[in-house]
């Protein structure tokens, strides 16, 4: 199955997650976590980035950013390039640092950002490396301890999240203590380190059930479908009218356009139906509701079809070929 692009737009709240290749150490000590903080925060400064949330554990580490002005993969190309150099340096050692690709999740900001800052700031309990809150209280390797006031050389925009518990300071870093020691008793514990479906639905049960996901995206619905349109590569450029698409997708698996919109399970129709729902929702940046419309789908039956019709492509270059002239697949 071909993997996602990953969607990259600056102003978007992305959930970073970096792991070390083969499940390695990326961290072996103190003076290594330093140093890659040290990156961070200049890195932060540079690109105008913000920071929520962020965990160094041993062998990954967690980042909640809101690129503005630059990319998210040119920021993560300079902060992991960078440390990893300095990495294997200090510790004669040659090779790759962290796997291939680094994870990023796409979040509305509501309701998931203060259940990201917590999930986030919860990993050094739950993954062992702290015993307890209190002791995550004076751990100088997460974010919690600024959102706390202990930390002298912050990375998070500490205003911008306590301002979400309370206008007064000390108000606010009290209700965020409450609200991470819920978090760590409750279960149980709601996974945050993918998008899609379960994940989205299971922190706002109010998303329809057929609206719109994305297994990049955590969230669903309107949100979901404004961000598929906005990262689609032809979104300023002129865009091919919907008919004319279905016209030369149906001309291309020799049948009838108006059989693409009635109910089917002729396999033709079927694989015909996900090639124009890819095209037109990842290529096109149609909306998944005019898709929808058209081929007598519903809004979840197009997000899996989509998902179909880009592996269809993937496996079927001939195919790809014949439908090149529509968005430069």
């Amino acid at each position: 199955m071909p993997r996602h692009a990953r969607i990259d737009i600056p102003g978007l709240l992305q959930h970073v997650i970096v792991r070390g290749i083969e499940r390695r150490p990326i961290f072996l000590d103190d003076q290594d976590r330093e140093a890659f903080l040290s990156r961070l925060r200049i890195l932060l400064l540079e690109t105008e980035t913000d920071c929520y949330a962020w965990a160094l554990l041993d062998n990954h580490l967690h980042l909640l950013l809101r690129p503005r002005q630059r990319t998210l993969a040119e920021i993560m190309r300079r902060l992991l390039t960078g440390y990893a150099v300095v990495f294997n340096l200090r510790h004669n050692r040659a090779g790759h640092l962290f796997q291939n690709r680094y994870k990023s999740i796409v979040c509305n900001n509501d309701p998931y950002l203060l259940e990201l800052v917590r999930y986030i700031h919860l990993n050094p309990v739950r993954a062992g490396m702290v015993d307890d809150l209190e002791t995550l209280a004076d751990c100088p390797w997460s974010g919690h301890c600024e959102l706390l006031g202990r930390s002298s050389m912050p990375v998070i925009r500490v205003d911008e999240v306590l301002t979400l518990f309370s206008s007064q300071r000390k108000v606010a870093q009290k209700n965020y203590e409450s609200f991470i020691a819920d978090g760590l008793h409750a279960r149980p514990m709601i996974k945050l380190s993918s998008g899609g479906k379960r994940s989205s639905k299971a922190l706002d049960p109010s998303i329809a059930e057929d609206a719109v996901f994305d297994d990049r995206i955590l969230g669903g619905g309107h949100f979901v479908e404004q961000v598929l349109n906005a990262s689609s590569p032809l979104q300023n450029n002129h865009r091919m009218p919907f008919t004319e698409l279905v016209q030369r997708v149906a001309n291309c698996f020799q049948i009838a356009p108006a059989t693409l919109s009635a109910p089917s399970k002729e396999r033709n129709i079927v694989r015909a139906k996900a090639v124009i729902c890819h095209v037109a929702v990842r290529k096109l940046g149609i909306k998944g509701v005019d898709v929808a419309a058209t081929l007598g789908y519903s809004s979840t039956a197009v997000t899996q079809a989509t998902k179909r019709g880009e592996a269809i492509l993937a496996a079927d270059r001939d195919l790809e070929k014949m439908l090149g002239a529509i968005a430069k697949l």
